[in-house]
């Protein structure tokens, strides 16, 4: 019996760009040129790294959805019976592990929707602990980051303190 994930849309795509948070005005879009790159030199989390990283997010977003919807596909073509044993046990195999990567995909889905909420709410790019920028390339590398290296290092060294103990 296959299994059927649903996602809400978001930020339905509009001629000119994506939609920006109410707090930048109704309706109002922001274009970036194609070759645009967020940098340390501009202002951070300004409309054009907002956009950025929120098309960055929703392209991510896109692409797993696909993925999982090719993963579906193959589950579905998959139901034939194997007559080797052997056979039979590889094709479980090799469904157990698209089961398990549909499964982190759904995660990642879950919290790319969270960053995209986070952009929503302007709180994105700022560390959830401390309320520092997270960083331009920190978020260029990992769109979905919600601690700034330094308070990950911190959490990093607490999991592995209460870990060996």
């Amino acid at each position: 019996m296959p299994v059927i994930l649903i996602f809400p849309r978001l930020n339905q795509v509009s001629r000119g760009g994506f939609s920006c948070p109410a707090d930048r005005g109704e309706g109002m879009t922001v274009t970036l040129p194609p070759d645009y790159r967020p940098s340390e030199d501009e202002p951070f989390m300004n409309e054009m790294q907002t956009e950025y990283f929120r098309q960055k997010l929703l392209n991510w977003r896109q692409e797993l959805l696909r993925e999982s919807d090719e993963t579906l596909q193959h589950l579905q073509e998959g139901g034939v019976q194997e007559a080797d044993i052997a056979d039979r046990a590889q094709a479980e195999a090799d469904r157990t592990l698209e089961l398990r990567t549909r499964d982190r995909a759904r995660k990642l889905i879950s919290k790319i929707d969270a960053a995209l909420g986070r952009i929503e709410d302007g709180s994105y790019g700022f560390c959830e602990e401390t309320g520092d920028p997270i960083g331009v390339r920190r978020l260029d590398a990992r769109p979905i980051a919600t601690l700034s290296i330094e308070a990950q290092e911190r959490h990093e060294r607490m999991e592995r303190t209460h870990r060996d103990e």
